[in-house]
Order: C-alpha cells, then structure tokens, then sequence
C-alpha cells in the first residue's frame, strides 16, 4: 500500500477547519477541501491513518454529487486536479485525488439521518423503547431488518466529541420547520436514489446521513460528502439475513474491532494492527468498485 497522508501541511494556505478526516483551506471566492487518511470511530480519531482511504472517499464522493444534482445542488465546483487554479499546482502530490475547490456556504447546525434498517444507535432505542428517535416503530422488528418505510433522524453536529440524536421537534426549533420538511424531503428523496442505484451492485443502504449549507442568495444546497462508507452503513445483499451481522462495505470492521477491546470510547484511541489496517483498506477499494463500477487507481 502507498504511503497515507495523516496530516496536511501546506503553509501558504490558510486552515479554516480541521474535522476528523477533512481539512478546509479559505481560497477567497472559494474553499478547498482535502480528505486526510485519517479515521474516526465513536467519534474519536484513531492514531493510524488508512493508506489512500482519503482518495477513495473524495472520489466516491465526487461521483455521487454528480449523480444528485437533480436532486438538489450542491457545492461542487472541481475535483479534478487539472482543472484547479495554477496557484496550487506546488500542491498536486498532496492534492491529486483527495481534494476538491467548493462553493462556500454557511452549514446548518444539523445531520439529516436517514435509517432504512434497524441498526447502530437505532436498534438501541427500539430495543428501550420501541422507538427510534421518538419515531413510532412496528413491534418485532429483527436487529438488522428493514424498516416498512425510510426515517428521518437529525442529529447534531459535532466536531470533537459525539453528535447526538434528536428529535423531529427539536430540528424544527433550530432551524425551521419549513427548512426542516424540505429538507426531510430531499433526505429522504436522496436515501431513496441512493439506495436504488447501489441495490443494482448488490449493496443495501443502510442508513446515511447528509449535510447541506445556505448560500449567500439563500438557496440551501446539499455539501459535504455524500453516500460514503464514512457517511453511510453499507451492506452485501447476497449474504443478507435480517437478525445476523451483515457483511459491511463501510468502516464498521473498526467499529467491530474496537468493540473487543476493554476501551471506554474517548481519547486516547487504542492501536490498530496492520491486519485490520489491511482489512479496512480492502473493503473501501471494494466498496469504491461497488459504488462507481470502475476500480479504484491511487
């Protein structure tokens, strides 16, 4: 495997943000943002990065804009290094892949979630309470199994620490509720598209989440990633039986792995051996073949 990008360094660039995996840089009329190889789990970052893991995300990422624009608009502006401004080109081996120029936009303070199984946090708070999310829920569901229709479920965002679920209500007392049913809408109208078009390469989407910014005209577009195996729970159809593990296509061989160890969730991650560093590095080329079609060339 390449050598993996953990931290970016690039002086004449001015940092505006640093996420969990992502890095921000302010170009003036526009924003450059570039996918580390960095992992998170829990909503903690481990110490080791997944060689070119940034990469395939970014391109996953790009593909899937691509594909929704009619949908709804989104941020994107160039991925393709070639087309960046001359004033990065000191920048490509660092660039080249991982990175794409995006319009700025002012996020909203919420994840829009959209469950289409019973799983994670979900399966969770239906087992406590038959609910997800305060959502009304069909008794007897199966851990893993198919809810009768796709749920919205905001959450909050969070840098550092964990976002945390809430309720439809609560969404609405942050941000609206005219914005908050639009965009339930296209959450759910985006979950949809997704889940279609991935079920064609035998994958089941799960859950995923989105984010969207306002513009400067007010116009709310779709930014960030989208339809990732950061973002989103990806399963293997073929292998697929409600109330047994699912063979995953998303970073849920970490979640696993950590899940063996007698570790309480928060800073410090533990190490990670090469094997499951290995394992993971796999399943998001395989996922990147799944989702494109095309394999993946670092």
């Amino acid at each position: 495997m390449s050598k993996a990008l953990y931290n970016i360094d690039i002086n004449d660039l001015n940092l505006v943000r640093k996420g969990k995996v992502r890095e921000v840089f302010d170009l003036g009329e526009s924003l450059l943002i570039v996918a580390t190889d960095r992992i998170s789990a829990f909503d903690v970052i481990m110490n080791e990065p997944i060689p070119e893991k940034g990469k395939i995300l970014n391109q996953i990422s790009t593909y899937w804009l691509n594909s929704t624009k009619h949908i709804i608009n989104n941020h994107l502006i160039a991925s393709d290094f070639s087309d960046f401004p001359d004033s990065l080109s000191a920048h490509k081996e660092i660039l080249s892949k991982r990175s794409m120029i995006v319009r700025k936009a002012k996020p909203l303070p919420v994840e829009f979630i959209v469950r289409g199984y019973v799983a994670g946090s979900g399966w969770k708070s239906y087992q406590e309470t038959g609910k997800i999310c305060g959502i009304d829920i069909p008794a007897g569901l199966r851990k893993f199994e198919k809810l009768p229709e796709p749920i919205f479920t905001p959450s909050t965002k969070a840098d550092e620490g964990h976002d945390e679920n809430i309720s439809y209500e609560l969404c609405c007392d942050i941000i609206g509720k005219k914005t908050t049913d639009l965009l339930k809408a296209i959450s759910i109208e985006l979950y949809n598209f997704g889940a279609e078009r991935l079920g064609k390469s035998g994958i089941l989407l799960a859950d995923t989440k989105f984010e969207f910014g306002a513009l400067e005209t007010g116009e709310i577009i779709l930014i960030d990633e989208a339809l990732t195996p950061d973002s989103s729970r990806l399963w293997l159809e073929e292998t697929y039986q409600p109330g047994e593990e699912p063979q995953n296509y998303d970073k849920q061989i970490l979640r696993d792995y950590l899940e063996t160890l007698d570790w309480d969730k928060t800073p410090p991650a533990p190490k990670l051996p090469n094997d499951v560093i290995e394992k993971i590095n796999a399943k998001y080329k395989e996922a990147f073949f799944k989702i494109t079609g095309t394999q993946f060339v670092g």
